[in-house]
C-alpha cells in the first residue's frame, strides 16, 4: 500500500484523505470541476473544490490531521484533468454524492486509468453495494466492496466492510487490513442491505425516540437527559447527537429505509414527522447551519443554549429537568445494573426508555439474519459506531432475555424468532461463559459457539480470566501477558496514580526482575492515566504534613526512576489523556508504544504547581541529547521546553507529542488503539532479543546555571508587564526554570539526574504551601477547570 486516491470532496471524502495522511499514505483528492468554471480557467481553479476541502480541513474541529504538516501529503485535482494520477493509486475510495447513477458514472469514467488489482471501495452510507458495481469489468468487480467509514472518520472507531457475491476474499482481506492496521479501525462486516447495520438500528432508534417523545409530551432537553451516559449512550445522548452528525443526513438515510425495504415490519417509522420535515426545509439541520434541535443565543446573561419546542417551532431556554431516578442511577456505577434500575422503574424515566429500548431490542433481533448472522457484529458495530457501552444483544442480557420477553408479551408485543429459538435450545442469555471462554448464540446453528479472540488484539479482561492475576491491589495488578511479559494495569478512576498504584508497580519491578523477560504498562481503561491524586497532596499540604510529603515525592520519583533502569525492559503503552504523573510514567519507559490518540502533557503548572516525578528533569535530559553532537544552543532547547511546561502543553495526537518531545523518534506508533497492548508486548520482545542492558543513571546532563535561569526569569517577568502571567505564574515559572538550568550554578556546568530530582521535589513542596496554589487545586477539584490568580 503506497499510493490512494479519494473521489469527492465533500466533508467524508476530505477527511477521509486526511486520515490516509496521517497513515503516512500519499494521496490523490478528486472532486468535479466547478460548472461554472471558464473554459480557459486554470488549473487551480479547475480544481477548486478539492483545493477549497483541504483548506477546510484546517479549520475543522476537531481536527482531521495528526499534524497539520500532514496535509502535504495530498494533492488536490479533478475528475476531467487528473485521472491519469488513478494508475498509480493502490486503494480508491469513492466518496461523492449519494445517488446511483452518479457513482455509477464515475465509475465508469474511471476505470480505464484504474491500475488492475487495485482496490476500488464505496463509502456510501446506504447504497446496496452490489448495484453500484455492476456493468463493470470482472477485475473491477473482483476488487470492490464497501467501506462505510463513521464521521469524522480520523475519531470513530467502526468501520463496516460490505463484500458483493462478486468480491474477491483476498480483496476483502485486503480491505479489512488497510482499515484495522493502517487506519487503526474496528471492522464490522455487515450484508449488503441498505444501511448496513448500524445506521439502520441508529437510525431506528432515533426515530422511534422522537415518536415515543411526542407521544409522551417530553422536550427535547428531557430526552437527552434520559438518552445519555444514564443509560452508557455518549454525552450527546439523542438530539445533540443529531446536531453534530447533521439532521438532512439523518433524514436521508430514513428515506433509504423507507424507500428501499417495503417489507421492514416499522417502515412507517421511518416517515419523519412534520417538525422534523420543517426543520430540514428551514435548513435547520444542526451544527453545520448554527441551529437544530439546539441553538445557541446571545442574551443579557451572555451565550446561553436553547432547545427548539417543537411543537410551536420556536427555541426557548432549556428547561430545568428533574428526575429523581437519574440522580440516584449516578450511584450505580455497573452500566447493566443502572440500566436495569431504570428501564424498571414506574417513574416517567422508566416508561420513555421501556418504550424505546424495548422495541429497539425487538426490531433488532427481527433484523437477523437480514443484516448480519452473527451477533457480535451487530453489538460491536453500535458500540464502535455510535458509541454505546453496550450493544443490543448485551442489553438483552443485562435486562435479562426471560425477564424481557414476559414484559414485552404483557405488552402484547410479538417475540422475535431469534429469541424464541434461544429460549428453546435451553439457554437465557445472547452471550454466556464456558470455563474461560467467551460464547455466543450462533442462530444458524442454535448454539452457542467461541467468540473466538481478533488476531493480534489482546483483550486484558480475557487475559485475567484466563490466566487470573499475580497480584492486585486496589489502584492496579499485575498480569502475566505469557512469553514472559507482564502487564501493569492501573484500574482507579481516571486511572490516578496513588498510594496502592506506587507500590504495585514498585512489587511489578521486583517480580518481573526475577521471573519475566520485560514489563508493559498500560491498561484498557477510558484513558491511560490523568495523573497524581491531587486532593490526597491538598489535603496533606492543608495538614501541614510536610515529611510525609517529601517522602511521597521523593517515593514517586524513585518508582518513576526504576521504569528506566530497572533490570529488564519496561515499555509504556499510553493513551487518550495521558497527564501529569502518566506522562512522566510515559517519559521513563524504556521505550514507548503510544496510541495514535494519545493526549500527552506535563500540566502541573495549571494547578500551581511543577511536574516533580522526574518529568521537568527528562525534559532538560531530552533537551541536552538534543543539542549534543550539534552547533545548536542548548538554550533553544531549553526555552522550548520551558515553555511547553509553563504553557500546560498537550499533546492532541502522538505525532504531536513526538514534536513536543514526550515521545522520542525510537517510541512506536499504533494506529489502531486495541492492538496498543499486543504492540507493546512485541516491543518488549524485541528489546530483550537484542540484549537488553539495564541502564545507569546519568550523571553527565549540560546545564546552563545563572545565565541560563535569567534569560528564562526575562522572559517571565516581559509576560507579566505585559498582562500575559500573574506574580503567582511567575514565582511557579521561576521554580521550573531552576531545574531546567540545574539550580544554583555560577555557570554552565552538568549535574546528575539525582541533583534534579531533587530540585524538582524541593520546587513542588514549596509551591504546594503557597495558597495561591493551593486555591488553584481546589479550584480545580471543584469545577474541572484551571484558576488564574
Amino acid at each position: 500500500m503506497e499510493k490512494a486516491a479519494v473521489l469527492g470532496a465533500g466533508v467524508m471524502g476530505a477527511q477521509i484523505a486526511a486520515h490516509l495522511a496521517n497513515a503516512g499514505i500519499p494521496v490523490v483528492l478528486l472532486d468535479i470541476v466547478p460548472p461554472d468554471t471558464p473554459a480557459e480557467a486554470d488549473a487551480t481553479a479547475r480544481s477548486r473544490l478539492a483545493l477549497s476541502a483541504l483548506e477546510k480541513l484546517h479549520k475543522m474541529k476537531p481536527a482531521p490531521f495528526f499534524l497539520a504538516g500532514h496535509a502535504a501529503r495530498i494533492r488536490a485535482g479533478n475528475f476531467e484533468d487528473h485521472l491519469e494520477w488513478l494508475r498509480d493509486a493502490d486503494w480508491i475510495i469513492e466518496a461523492v454524492t449519494e445517488n446511483l447513477a452518479i457513482k455509477r458514472a464515475l465509475y465508469e469514467k474511471i476505470e480505464p486509468f484504474r491500475k488492475p488489482g487495485s482496490l476500488i471501495t464505496s463509502n456510501t452510507s446506504g447504497i446496496p453495494i452490489a448495484s453500484l458495481a455492476e456493468g463493470r469489468s470482472e477485475d473491477f468487480r473482483r476488487n470492490f466492496l464497501g467501506t462505510h467509514f463513521f464521521n469524522p472518520p480520523r475519531y470513530m472507531y467502526l468501520v463496516e466492510l460490505i463484500r458483493t457475491p462478486d468480491t474477491d476474499p483476498e480483496a476483502s482481506c485486503f480491505a479489512s487490513k488497510l482499515c484495522d492496521e493502517l487506519l487503526g479501525k474496528g471492522i464490522v462486516y455487515a450484508n449488503d442491505r441498505p444501511n448496513f447495520i448500524a445506521n439502520r438500528i441508529g437510525i431506528y432508534g432515533f426515530m422511534r425516540t422522537i415518536q415515543v417523545m411526542m407521544e409522551m409530551g417530553l422536550s427535547i432537553t428531557e430526552v437527552d437527559k434520559m438518552t445519555g451516559p444514564a443509560i452508557g449512550r455518549p454525552n450527546s445522548a439523542t438530539f445533540r447527537t443529531g446536531d453534530l452528525s447533521g439532521l438532512d443526513t439523518t433524514v436521508a438515510v430514513a428515506q433509504t429505509v423507507y424507500e428501499s425495504i417495503p417489507e421492514d415490519e416499522c417502515r412507517a417509522l421511518f416517515v419523519p414527522p412534520d417538525f422534523i420535515r420543517q426543520m430540514v426545509e428551514r435548513r435547520w439541520v444542526g451544527d453545520k447551519a448554527g441551529q437544530g434541535f439546539y441553538k445557541r443565543v446571545q442574551t443579557e446573561a451572555g451565550r446561553e443554549i436553547y432547545e427548539l419546542d417543537y411543537r410551536t417551532m420556536e427555541y426557548r431556554p432549556q428547561p430545568k429537568v428533574n428526575f429523581p431516578s437519574l440522580e440516584e442511577a449516578k450511584r450505580i456505577s455497573d452500566p447493566r445494573e443502572r440500566l436495569r434500575f431504570l428501564i424498571n422503574g414506574k417513574d416517567t424515566v422508566g416508561q420513555f426508555l421501556w418504550s424505546v429500548i424495548g422495541d429497539a431490542l425487538v426490531y433488532t433481533a427481527n433484523r437477523i439474519p437480514e443484516i448480519t448472522d452473527d451477533l457480535v457484529q451487530v453489538d460491536r458495530a453500535m458500540r464502535w459506531g455510535y458509541n454505546w457501552e453496550l450493544g443490543p444483544f448485551e442489553t438483552w442480557d443485562a435486562l435479562g432475555v426471560a425477564e424481557t420477553v414476559k414484559r414485552l408479551e404483557a405488552d402484547g408485543k410479538p417475540i422475535p424468532p431469534l429469541v424464541t429459538d434461544l429460549l428453546s435450545s435451553g439457554k437465557t442469555s445472547f452471550y454466556d461463559k464456558e470455563g474461560t471462554q467467551t460464547v455466543v448464540f450462533v442462530p444458524a446453528k442454535k448454539t452457542h459457539e467461541p467468540v473466538g479472540d481478533r488476531v493480534g488484539v489482546i483483550l486484558l479482561k480475557s487475559v485475567k480470566e484466563r490466566t487470573g492475576v499475580i497480584r492486585k491491589n486496589a489502584g492496579a495488578s499485575l498480569i502475566d501477558l505469557g512469553d514472559g511479559v507482564a502487564c501493569l494495569e492501573f484500574h482507579t478512576k481516571m486511572n490516578a496514580l496513588g498510594t496502592d498504584t506506587i507500590q504495585m508497580i514498585q512489587f511489578a519491578i521486583k517480580e518481573v526482575a526475577q521471573n519475566f523477560v520485560g514489563l508493559v504498562v498500560g491498561n484498557q481503561g477510558e484513558n491511560f492515566s490523568a495523573g497524581a491524586n491531587l486532593m490526597m497532596m491538598l489535603m496533606g499540604a492543608q495538614e501541614g504534613e510536610w515529611d510525609e510529603l517529601n517522602h511521597a515525592i521523593r517515593t514517586f520519583q524513585n518508582t518513576v526512576m526504576s521504569l528506566r533502569y530497572s533490570p529488564k525492559p519496561t515499555v509504556v503503552a499510553p493513551f487518550g489523556l495521558t497527564l501529569g504523573g502518566g506522562c512522566e510514567m510515559t517519559l521513563h519507559g524504556d521505550r514507548v508504544r503510544a496510541a495514535a490518540e494519545s493526549y500527552i502533557g506535563l500540566v502541573e503548572v495549571g494547578v500551581g504547581l511543577l511536574p516533580a516525578g522526574g518529568g521537568t528533569k527528562e525534559m532538560l535530559v531530552r533537551c541536552a541529547d538534543r543539542a549534543r553532537g550539534t552547533e545548536a544552543d542548548l538554550m533553544v532547547f531549553v526555552k522550548e521546553a520551558f515553555q511547553n511546561i509553563m504553557l500546560a502543553k498537550t499533546s492532541t495526537s502522538a505525532e504531536e507529542a513526538r514534536e513536543l518531545g514526550y515521545l522520542r523518534p525510537t517510541d512506536g506508533i499504533t494506529m489502531n488503539r486495541d492492538r496498543l497492548i499486543a504492540d507493546a508486548k512485541q516491543t518488549v520482545l524485541a528489546l530483550a532479543l537484542e540484549g537488553y542492558r539495564q541502564p545507569a543513571m546519568r550523571t553527565d546532563i549540560p546545564a546552563l546555571g545563572e545565565s541560563g535561569l535569567a534569560v528564562l526569569k526575562l522572559g517571565l517577568h516581559q509576560m507579566l508587564r505585559a498582562g500575559y502571567a500573574t506574580e503567582h505564574d511567575v514565582l511557579i515559572g521561576t521554580k521550573v526554570a531552576k531545574v531546567l538550568t540545574g539550580g544554583d550554578l555560577n555557570h554552565p556546568s552538568t549535574v546528575s539526574e539525582q541533583d534534579l530530582l531533587d530540585l524538582e521535589r524541593e520546587g513542588f513542596l514549596s509551591l504546594l504551601g503557597e495558597r495561591k496554589t493551593q486555591e488553584r487545586i481546589q479550584h480545580t477539584l471543584k469545577t474541572g477547570k484551571p484558576l488564574r490568580n
